[in-house]
C-alpha cells in the first residue's frame, strides 16, 4: 500500500519499486498543486506527506557494525548519540535485540545524513 493505494501484488519486486515511485511521484504532484490552488490546506497536505514517507529500512548487526566502523565512532558514543543504552547497542550488534522507532528513524538519518546530523 503506498498513500492508501493498493498496488497489485502479481507486480515483480523492481516493477513494484518503479509503479510504486511513478505513481507516488504523479499523487504528490498533484496534491501539490491543489495546496497550491487552495483546494487542500496546509495541515493535510503535511499528513499527506507523512503517509508518502518511505518505509524506513530494518538495521541488522552487521549494517549497526558497519554504521558505527563508518562513523569512527565506539559503541558508547553511538549509544549516547541515540540516547539508549551501551548494552542496547551491544545487543543490536550481537543479534539479540533489532532496533525500532526512534532508534530506527535516528539510525537512518545518521547513515544517511552522518554525524553532523544529529549532534
Amino acid at each position: 500500500m503506498i498513500c492508501g493505494m493498493l498496488i497489485d501484488p502479481r507486480f515483480s519486486m523492481k516493477t513494484k519499486s518503479t509503479a510504486k515511485r511513478r505513481i507516488f511521484e504523479a499523487v504528490h504532484e498533484t496534491a501539490g498543486d491543489l495546496h497550491r490552488l487552495g483546494f487542500i490546506d496546509k495541515r493535510k497536505m503535511r499528513k499527506f506527506d507523512a503517509l508518502c514517507l518511505d518505509p524506513i529500512p530494518q538495521y541488522d548487526s552487521e549494517k549497526i557494525r558497519a554504521l558505527h566502523d563508518h562513523l569512527q565512532v565506539s559503541q558508547a558514543v553511538l549509544a549516547a548519540v541515540l540516547n539508549t543504552s551501551l548494552s542496547t547497542v551491544r545487543k543490536w550488534e550481537a543479534g539479540d535485540k533489532h532496533p525500532s522507532g526512534p532508534s530506527l528513524k535516528l539510525l537512518n538519518l545518521l547513515d544517511r545524513k552522518g554525524l553532523q546530523a544529529v549532534i
